[in-house]
């Protein structure tokens, strides 16, 4: 393919239903990994600056659009769907333990909570916001867990790095513990 630009990134993006593999849009364009990244990066940095509707959410060596979060009440309102279920507060420590622990076992989740957390770790999976990763290297092989693309979107970030340093989140537990 010649003269291969974001306008053919974007369109494939678009048409795509899941998260396309870097190494697949290289096969595409018939272009070296290296540029497709080089223009992957080019894309995303052109949609940041012009203050679109859509994002550009990068999942290891995945791409695909999704809808901007400041963006989804509109979305929601249009397509007539009802705001996203709130999370209970044991989904969201959950949440929180794996995004910052992860690949974390169940095991490992409930040493941290202090409780059995079978039932919150199922509906997170059911959810779409966590799944299984592995086996861990321990007796009996529990089950490793990890955040997903859909986590990433529910939480309008391009990548876990775009979560707050967790000593952050220790101080505002704290205050709201204190009030």
């Amino acid at each position: 393919m010649t003269d291969i630009n974001e306008t053919h990134l974007e369109a494939i993006l678009f048409a795509a239903a899941n998260p396309v593999p870097a190494a697949q849009l290289a096969i595409v364009f018939g272009m070296p990994l290296k540029e497709v990244g080089a223009l992957i990066d080019r894309y995303a940095e052109s949609l940041a600056k012009n203050a679109r509707g859509i994002r550009l959410l990068r999942r290891e060596d995945s791409v695909q659009l999704m809808t901007a979060p400041e963006s989804a009440a509109a979305v929601e309102a249009f397509l007539g769907i009802e705001a996203a279920q709130k999370l209970t507060r044991a989904a969201i420590e959950v949440l929180t333990i794996v995004a910052y622990k992860q690949p974390i076992s169940r095991p490992g989740i409930e040493a941290v909570r202090g409780v059995n957390s079978d039932s919150v770790v199922r509906s997170l999976e059911s959810r779409g916001l966590i799944e299984e990763v592995g086996r861990a290297d321990s007796p009996g092989r529990p089950l490793l867990y990890a955040t997903t693309a859909d986590f990433l979107r529910y939480f309008g970030l391009a990548s876990i790095d775009e979560l707050p340093p967790f000593e952050e989140i220790i101080e505002e537990e704290i205050n709201v513990l204190k009030d």
